[in-house]
Parts: structure tokens; C-alpha cells; sequence
């Protein structure tokens, strides 16, 4: 199938990509990378009457860290978050997750900005915004939006972002050091949408959790920030501690049925990935009497 009939603008600024987006409002989308909007309109999801391409406001791309801040422009590449010195020195988790999403093809066009609005529940990022305590930046007629990564996304493909809002950033507290972090995912081949994903952040005193945070991804209609992590924190990790995580996990989850999997399939699975991370984290000679990573 093909994508129907529409009217393309490529904004010269910010400002002027959020003057279309209040004029033609729900009738617009806006074009990043592309990677997601342009499948979904050649099957005919979505049949936007205009396409607004930003994907040359070079304003919108770029890496950096000031402070304990590092700030990602929602037009940086996936490509680029592999290849950054301060992703991979501030955000290890990120880069991790990011050699997950799909291909080199993909990577190399697809934007943050693109994969979080576009939030869909299999996706890396959208959960590891959620691990990462990541605040979305959006902008709109009426100024500047802050929106806690816990908040943004609503549902399957949908966030709190209004017709008229862009995102135009994501920002993400600079992690202590002895912070470590965990990435994993099952899918039928590596580069395809996850069965089930892990993405977990953790500081780790004289082998305990001193804190740990534990974003799921394919379990739901959106990410799951797993309240039972609390389970594992400040307490000695026995078989008897990590079932009653595995109790307090399964009460949590809500997992869809598709072609891949099965809830019960998808509810075992997060359970395998949480004791392997719970496993990796621990084992971690650097880190078990919190000597400095």
C-alpha cells in the first residue's frame, strides 16, 4: 500500500514548525526521521492531511552536558547516540539500548524525539527515559512544556503531547558514580520489535541495592516503571527476597496478546529478565564493596 494524498512543508524554524502545527492542528503531522510516520502511513494508520519535516532545524540535534544535566536534542540521531563520548560516559543504559533498536539503516535516520513521541510500548527508549528519570521538553503556542518521562506516554502510540506541541529535547539527571546499569531484551532476531525488554539503573553499596529502578518495555500498552524494584532495595538478595519480587512483578504487569507472545509467555519472560539483571548487577566485582566504577 501507499500513504494517501498530502501536503508537505519543511519548516525553517522552530517557530515556524509550530506556526503550521496551530494552524492545521490534529490535520498535521510532523516528519523526523521518518522511520515510524512513513510505515505507518503507507498502510494507512495514519492519514495526515500535511507533513511538517523538521528533520533540518539543526537547532534540534546535538548532545550536551552541563552541569549534572545532559541534554539530547530530539533530532539527534540513533546513529549518533551510539557514536557520543558523553552518552557513553553520562548514559551507558542509552547507548546499550539504542544498538537494540532495529538496524544500521533505521539508526542512521531514525531521532530520539521520533521514537518517544511516537511511543510505541515495544520500543528501547520510551522505558529508558522512564529508567533514567528523563524529562520530555516540548514547545507549543503558549511557551515551553516540562513533562516527567513517568507522564509522557499514555498508551499504545499515545503520549501527553497536544497537536500543537513539538518535542524539541529530552533531558536526563547525570547518575552517580557506582551507578550501573542493565539492558536486555528477547526477540525472535536481533534488530525486530522486543517480546519483552529490560532497562534497569542501579547504585549498588556492599552488594545491596541502594537504589534500583527497573523500566519494562513490551508488557503493556505503554512502559512500566516496576514499582516492586522496591522488593530488591536496601535488603540482602535470598531466593525468598527475589520470589516475592517475582509475586510482586507478576500483580503488575498487563501484558497484550499478539502474534509473538502470549501474556503468560510475556509474564514469564520479564520475570527471566529480572533475576538476570538482579544476577549481573550483583556480580559485579567493581561494585560489591562500592569501589568506584
Amino acid at each position: 500500500m501507499k500513504a494517501s494524498a498530502f501536503a508537505y512543508a519543511r519548516a525553517t524554524s522552530v517557530a515556524n514548525a509550530l506556526d503550521l502545527l496551530t494552524v492545521h492542528g490534529e490535520k498535521a503531522r510532523v516528519l523526523s526521521g521518518g522511520q515510524s510516520l512513513l510505515p505507518a502511513m503507507n498502510l494507512r494508520l495514519i492519514t495526515p492531511e500535511l507533513i511538517i519535516d523538521i528533520g533540518e532545524l539543526a537547532e534540534l540535534r546535538g548532545v550536551v552536558v552541563k552541569g549534572d544535566i545532559l541534554t539530547i536534542g530530539a533530532l539527534t540521531r540513533h546513529a549518533d547516540l551510539l557514536k557520543s563520548p558523553e552518552i557513553a560516559a553520562h548514559a551507558p543504559l542509552l547507548a546499550d539500548a539504542v544498538a537494540h533498536v532495529a538496524h544500521p539503516a533505521i539508526r542512521n535516520r531514525g531521532t530520539i524525539g521520533g521514537s518517544l513521541a511516537h511511543a510505541d510500548p515495544a520500543s528501547e527508549l520510551p522505558a529508558c527515559m522512564l529508567t533514567l528519570g528523563a524529562t520530555i521538553i516540548a514547545r507549543g503556542p503558549s511557551g515551553e512544556r516540562r513533562i516527567a518521562a513517568s507522564e509522557f506516554f499514555v498508551g499504545i502510540y499515545e503520549t501527553t503531547l497536544t497537536p500543537q506541541e513539538l518535542l524539541v529535547a529530552v533531558e536526563l539527571p547525570v547518575p552517580p558514580i557506582n551507578s550501573t546499569h542493565f539492558f536486555h531484551e528477547f526477540a525472535r532476531r536481533h534488530g525486530d520489535y522486543a517480546i519483552v525488554g529490560l532497562a534497569a539503573q542501579a547504585f549498588v553499596r556492599d552488594g545491596r541495592f541502594a537504589d534500583l529502578r527497573l523500566g519494562f518495555f513490551a508488557v503493556g500498552d505503554r512502559p512500566m516503571l516496576a514499582a516492586s524494584a522496591g522488593k530488591l532495595v536496601d535488603i540482602a538478595i535470598t531466593p525468598a527476597v527475589l520470589s516475592e519480587a517475582f509475586s510482586a512483578l507478576d500483580e503488575e504487569l498487563d501484558p497484550l496478546e499478539d502474534h509473538q507472545a502470549t501474556p503468560a509467555m510475556r509474564r514469564h519472560l520479564a520475570k527471566v529478565l529480572l533475576a538476570r539483571c538482579v544476577s549481573s548487577l550483583l556480580d559485579r566485582p567493581d561494585l560489591r564493596t562500592g569501589a568506584s566504577a
